[in-house]
């Protein structure tokens, strides 16, 4: 067996504009741009890599901010892009049979299977995957939330070698970090660790989540929080503006709240804020059906028991 850590990056539409409202055949987080990918044998030794720049054919301009980040031009996918099925052929004939996927976070074989669902591609073949992330928190600090590719690398102390917001250049240090780790053991005791990072609610899917997004360039929580709750409050099955509840904090700065729309009734909308490296906030949104057992978590948390406060008696004069 061999393992494939894989990294992308994919452009988003700015809110507003026609993209952002076209209605795609499959509702996609983002449309994929790049790919980069590094084998790690069996004996976890870092072996050969794959890349590939994509041209998009729904999010066509690329959002600034996406740009800004990854470094990747309009010019570069124009001239050097390949049509995404082209890609998922290659990378496929790349990574052979019996492999197992990594990545760093929840969301990169999602948006693969996304991307992969709009195209028409079969996804079964990457079915097999797990989150380095919880690898590594495991067998390190035994952290629950999830944990930043560069703080990782701090810990471990790796150096970075190659340029950030690549995805070649981010698959390759993961791929670093996990040489370091028991990958056997990892995958063995991978339920326990993902029981523990739901249980303490920091931003792993759970079982009713029906729609994901991420918004960028807050430059607050304040602001934020504004958006989320207004002209970012849509129903996710018919996009009308829909009403919420209060806020409750969580760990992380972390939010949630339900929401009800009109025709579809009730959602439960969990948020979670991360710093960019501009210093702007990103807001990564996960919204669950009513009746699902997560939106059970906010009645839970919502109802605090009411605190007795003693009467101070008079003094006696």
């Amino acid at each position: 067996m061999q393992y494939i850590v894989l990294d992308m990056e994919w452009n988003q539409p700015w809110p507003g504009t026609y993209a952002a409202k076209r209605v795609l055949p499959v509702k996609i987080r983002g449309e994929i741009i790049q790919i980069g990918a590094v084998r790690v044998t069996d004996r976890q030794i870092v072996g050969d890599e794959f890349q590939a720049l994509i041209k998009p054919k729904y999010y066509r301009k690329l959002n600034k901010k996406v740009s800004s980040l990854t470094g990747i031009k309009d010019s570069q996918l124009e001239a050097h892009g390949i049509p995404f099925p082209e890609a998922m052929e290659r990378f496929r004939d790349w990574c052979g049979d019996d492999c197992v996927f990594l990545t760093w976070g929840f969301d990169d074989i999602g948006i693969l299977k996304e991307n992969m669902a709009l195209f028409g591609l079969d996804s079964g073949w990457v079915d097999r995957w797990y989150n380095a992330q919880m690898i590594f928190n495991a067998q390190t600090d035994g952290a629950t939330a999830q944990k930043a590719l560069k703080t990782a690398m701090q810990m471990a102390g790796v150096e970075a070698s190659r340029p950030a917001h690549d995805a070649l250049g981010d698959a390759y240090h993961t791929a670093i970090l996990c040489t370091r780790l028991d990958l056997s053991r990892g995958m063995a005791e991978y339920d326990q660790a993902m029981e523990k990072h739901e249980n303490g609610f920091h931003g792993a899917e759970l079982p009713g989540c029906i729609d994901r997004k991420v918004f960028h360039g807050f430059q607050n929580r304040d602001a934020a929080m504004e958006a989320l709750s207004g002209p970012e409050n849509l129903c996710p099955k018919c996009g009308q503006a829909m009403s919420h509840s209060r806020w409750l904090s969580q760990q992380g700065k972390r939010y949630m709240t339900m929401a009800e729309c009109a025709d579809h009734g009730p959602f439960l909308v969990r948020v979670r804020l991360t710093e960019e490296e501009d210093g702007t906030l990103k807001a990564s949104r996960l919204i669950y059906e009513g009746d699902s057992e997560a939106a059970k978590s906010y009645e839970k948390v919502s109802v605090k028991p009411k605190v007795r406060r003693r009467r101070r008696r008079a003094a006696k004069k």
